[in-house]
């Protein structure tokens, strides 16, 4: 089977060298010429090409790194030295130079270093006992997981790295798949941030809206984003009826039956479990984790201006969250060494070598997400929102009632070949506050669909950050994670699509919101009495 894989990347890259070589031949290397593709649906076959090689081969390194390079030659119009330059020098190292993108790296080795530390002062090991001595059932395991995940709403990526190292040992004790704790993990980042109005995606949202109606427009828009509602919905669903389908079943039957919560996956649990304390407590598992969340609210007002006078409300909304979450992990992690010194777990020469074996831990996200960014910085190179964006205001006119349902189609897709939640917000909210002014509930219902999308197609993207994050934080295989995942996402985004066509017709989050949670739970009973049949 790697054979086969690794037989169709080889295919791929020949052919991408070969259609290098002869559009060289017959436009010449004479330099840098604007690019032929701009602006067009070609603007988005990188994306298409990385996800769809992903999901086939499984091998997402090469995957991205095959769609940066086709980003780079439809760019230089097949010219061999611009593709190489733009590929490397605007792409990859860019997007390693960029300051908010270093800050989220900055962040991650942190969280690396943070678990480890808490694995080998036996934190981890402990709460698992703890939780294993409480926790009865794997329905009990599931939902403590929802319930953190909701708990902890201030951003996605802190979500998932800490509620990923909270619960692993509380899941494995209970028989839980890594593939099912990915998925739950990452259903309790973004479509909680998005329905949080104190988080950074809220601050994000709002940035996008003029005269500092943000926050007000965010928040009479949550009652009508109907995937990040129902998406909580069915994972309680899920975690009370046992209910399972699709490629999770045969991860979820395993993990049950044989006890092996990895199934065909390759084992990523971290070897720092392995030499844990057995003297660590509860707290010293849940004191780091509660001085973080401390921390990190305290760092993303701080990047907001809070100490220099703005409002609280204000401070968060212009609040810049890969610099707060960058400051608050490192002073926890300062405090978090002391508290262990302290204490007497672990001796000093055994935290400072936790610092590279954080690290290391981190390097396969690290990997995937500058891939990712690089990615990205292709597609906006080409225009693929400028091509998205023009498509959009050219349709916005008509079929207004089933506009709301047409944005969540179009953000879905949007975000799925980009992989990001935010740069769909920056095109799409724009054009639906210049359609609909901010006293129309129809406007609203719009806004909310795009946030909607733009989270569902984030969700679905084996290239988004917060799907690799959730990835990492499970230990879990990126790909598995992904092929998981999606046939539960897309139920979601199916009856969501309804519920936004009702929506358009009638704009009333008292009608429209009960409709949508009706047609979920109907949904997910009939495709329980089929599965039993």
């Amino acid at each position: 089977m790697k054979k086969n894989r690794m037989l169709i990347c080889c295919i791929v890259a020949a052919v991408l060298l070969m259609a290098q070589f002869v559009f060289s031949t017959i436009n010449g290397d004479a330099g840098q010429a604007d690019s032929h593709y701009y602006q067009t649906v070609w603007s988005l076959l990188p994306a298409i090409i990385a996800i769809g090689l992903a999901l086939v081969t499984k091998e997402v390194y090469t995957s991205l790194f095959l769609g940066i390079i086709v980003g780079g030659m439809l760019y230089s119009n097949f010219s061999f030295e611009g593709t190489i330059t733009h590929a490397f020098n605007d792409g990859i190292v860019a997007s390693v130079a960029d300051p908010y993108n270093v800050g989220i790296l900055v962040f991650l080795v942190i969280l690396g270093v943070m678990v480890n530390l808490m694995n080998k002062a036996g934190g981890s090991a402990a709460f698992g006992r703890w939780a294993s001595s409480h926790i009865k059932s794997r329905a009990g395991a599931q939902i403590a997981t929802i319930a953190l995940g909701v708990l902890i709403f201030i951003d996605d990526y802190f979500n998932c790295l800490t509620v990923g190292s909270v619960m692993r040992p509380v899941s494995d004790k209970s028989k839980i798949s890594r593939a099912k704790l990915a998925y739950l993990i990452d259903a309790t980042a973004a479509p909680v941030c998005i329905i949080a109005p104190v988080s950074s995606w809220a601050a994000a949202v709002s940035s996008y809206v003029e005269d500092g109606n943000g926050l007000h427009l965010f928040i009479r828009a949550i009652p009508f984003n109907f995937y990040a509602i129902l998406t909580i919905i069915m994972m309680i669903f899920l975690a009370v009826t046992g209910m399972d389908y699709g490629p999770m079943l045969k991860h979820e039957k395993n993990a049950k039956e044989k006890g092996d919560v990895f199934s065909d996956m390759r084992r990523l649990a971290d070897e720092s479990e392995k030499k844990a304390n057995p003297d660590g407590a509860v707290m010293d598992l849940v004191l780091p984790i509660v001085i973080l969340i401390v921390c990190c609210v305290i760092g993303m007002i701080y990047s907001g201006g809070f100490f220099d006078g703005e409002s609280f409300i204000d401070a968060f909304s212009n609040s810049d969250a890969s610099v707060g979450l960058m400051l608050g992990s490192a002073v926890t992690l300062v405090i978090t060494m002391l508290y262990y010194l302290i204490r007497r777990v672990i001796p000093f020469k055994v935290m400072t070598d936790c610092l590279p074996e954080g690290f290391k831990s981190m390097v396969p996200a690290i990997l995937i997400l500058v891939f990712a960014w690089s990615l990205k910085a292709m597609t906006d190179s080409l225009g693929a929102k400028e091509f998205v964006e023009q498509m959009v205001r050219g349709s916005a006119t008509g079929f207004q009632s089933f506009l709301p349902a047409i944005i969540f189609l179009i953000a879905c897709g949007l975000s799925f070949s980009t992989g990001t939640s935010w740069g769909t917000f920056g095109i799409l909210i724009p054009i639906t506050l210049g359609v609909f002014p901010l006293t129309d509930p129809l406007g609203v219902v719009c806004v909310s669909a795009c946030m909607a999308g733009a989270v569902c197609g984030d969700h679905c993207s084996p290239i988004s950050d917060t799907t690799i994050m959730a990835s990492a934080g499970a230990q879990c295989d990126h790909v598995t994670h992904v092929s998981t995942q999606l046939p539960y996402a897309l139920t979601v985004a199916g009856v969501s699509s309804v519920a936004y066509i009702i929506a358009g017709f009638v704009p009333n989050a008292l009608i429209a919101l009960p409709v949508a949670i009706a047609l979920m739970f109907i949904t997910l009973l009939v495709m329980r009495k089929v599965m039993k049949a």
